[in-house]
C-alpha cells in the first residue's frame, strides 16, 4: 500500500477523533467550570463578611459535655451535637455598649425595678412569707468577700442583697463605671440580655452554640486553650487566685471583672469564653438534660428543653449560664471549662453575670 493510500485511510479516523474531542470539550469544560464556581460559592457562603465586632463560627459536629470522672452529673454524658454556622460577638457586651442601648431606648433593667412579690414567690417554696416592704426595693446580689476563711457549702456567706446595686453601680450606691467602660456589663437579668440582643438585631446563643464556640475548634480538651490548667504565673483567664472566698491575690491583675480582651482569644478569635463573667444562653436549664439525650444520635441544632428544673431550686425559672467567672477557683468552682454549665434564675442580676450575642447568617449566606 502506497503512502498516499495510507494517508487517505487515516484522515477519516483523525477527523472523527477531532470531532469527538470537540464534543467532549463542550461537555466537560462547562462541567469543570460549574464545579469550580459551585465550590467558590460554597466557600464564600461559609465565610461571609463579618459584621462589626463579630466573628464567624463555622459550625459542625462536636462532642458536647464530658464523661470526665471529676465532672458533675449535669455535664454528662458526652453526646454528639451538630450546629449550623453563626456569628458571635468577639467579647462580652461591655458597659459602654449597654449604655448606648439604654440611652437609645430608655430601657430600665430588672435590678432597677422594685421586685414584684407575686412574680417572686413563684420561684420560692410554697408558704414562703412575704419579706418586709422595706426589703422589696430595687437592688441586686453583690459578691462580698468574708474577712476570714469560711466553709464553702453556703454561698450566702459571700453574696449580699444590695439595694441600689445595678449595672451602673456594680457594688451598690457610691460605685460607678468610671474606668470600667470596657468591662463586661453585669447585674443584667436574662430579660435584660434578651432586650439588648433584640435592639442590636441579634439573639442570645443556644447552649450548644455557646459550647461549640467556646471550644474554638479543639476537640475533647478540658479548657478553651487545651489541657494545661491555669496557674498563678500563667492565669490564661480572669479567675480567682488565692483561697476562695476570702483571699484573692489578684495574680492575674484583677479583683473583679477585667476589661474585655485582657487575655488571649481561643481558636475562633473569641475572648473571655472562660472566666470574667458567666454568660446567659437562650435555653432553659435542666440539670438532667444531658441524661435525657443519652439515647439519641447526633442532635442537630438543639434548642434546649421546654422548661427548667434543678433539684437545688425546684421552683425557680432557670436559664443556662456558661463560662465561669472571676470567682471560679479549682477548689470550689472550676467552671471555666467549656463543658461546665449551671442554671441561674432568669430574673436575677449578679455581679459576675453578663452576656454576649450571636446572629444567624441570612438565607443567602447559610451553609448548605
Amino acid at each position: 500500500m502506497s503512502n498516499k493510500q495510507r494517508q487517505k485511510l487515516r484522515k477519516p479516523a483523525t477527523s472523527e477523533g477531532h470531532r469527538w474531542l470537540r464534543a467532549a470539550s463542550l461537555i466537560v469544560l462547562p462541567c469543570v467550570a460549574f464545579v469550580i464556581a459551585y465550590g467558590l460559592t460554597l466557600w464564600s457562603r461559609s465565610q461571609p463578611p463579618p459584621p462589626p465586632g463579630m466573628v464567624w463560627i463555622p459550625g459542625g459536629e462536636f462532642v458536647m459535655g464530658t464523661d470526665g470522672a471529676e465532672a458533675p452529673g449535669t455535664e454528662q454524658p458526652a453526646h454528639w451535637v451538630y450546629v449550623d454556622g453563626f456569628w458571635m460577638d468577639e467579647h462580652e457586651v461591655t458597659n459602654a455598649q449597654f449604655a448606648e442601648f439604654v440611652e437609645a431606648t430608655g430601657y430600665v433593667t430588672t435590678a432597677e425595678k422594685p421586685p414584684d412579690w407575686e412574680e417572686l414567690k413563684k420561684s420560692l417554696p410554697p408558704g414562703t412569707p412575704k419579706p418586709p416592704e422595706e426589703k422589696l426595693v430595687p437592688g441586686s446580689l453583690v459578691f462580698t468577700p468574708p474577712t476570714e476563711p469560711v466553709p464553702t457549702d453556703n454561698p450566702e456567706r459571700w453574696w449580699t442583697w444590695t439595694p441600689g446595686a445595678c449595672w451602673k453601680h456594680p457594688e451598690g450606691p457610691g460605685s460607678n463605671l468610671q474606668g470600667r467602660e470596657n468591662h463586661p456589663v453585669v447585674h443584667v437579668s436574662w430579660f435584660d440580655a434578651v432586650a439588648y440582643a433584640r435592639w442590636a438585631g441579634k439573639r442570645l446563643p443556644t447552649e450548644a452554640e455557646w459550647e461549640f464556640a467556646a471550644r474554638g475548634g479543639l476537640s475533647g480538651k478540658r479548657f478553651t486553650w487545651g489541657n494545661d490548667p491555669p496557674t498563678d504565673t500563667q492565669p490564661k483567664a480572669n479567675i480567682w487566685q488565692g483561697t476562695f472566698p476570702h483571699l484573692n491575690t489578684k495574680a492575674d491583675g484583677w479583683e473583679r471583672t477585667a476589661p474585655v480582651k485582657s487575655f488571649p482569644p481561643n481558636g475562633y478569635g473569641l475572648y473571655d469564653m472562660a472566666g470574667n463573667v458567666w454568660e446567659w444562653c437562650a435555653d432553659w436549664y435542666r440539670a438532667d438534660e444531658y441524661a435525657r439525650r443519652a439515647a439519641m444520635q447526633v442532635i442537630r441544632n438543639p434548642q434546649g428543653p421546654s422548661n427548667s428544673w434543678s433539684p437545688r431550686e425546684p421552683f425557680a425559672a432557670l436559664r443556662v449560664t456558661r463560662g465561669g467567672s472571676f470567682l471560679c477557683h479549682v477548689s470550689y468552682c472550676e467552671s471555666y471549662r467549656p463543658a461546665a454549665r449551671r442554671g441561674t434564675a432568669q430574673d436575677t442580676g449578679l455581679s459576675h453575670v453578663g452576656f454576649r450575642c450571636v446572629r444567624s447568617p441570612t438565607h443567602a449566606e447559610a451553609r448548605k
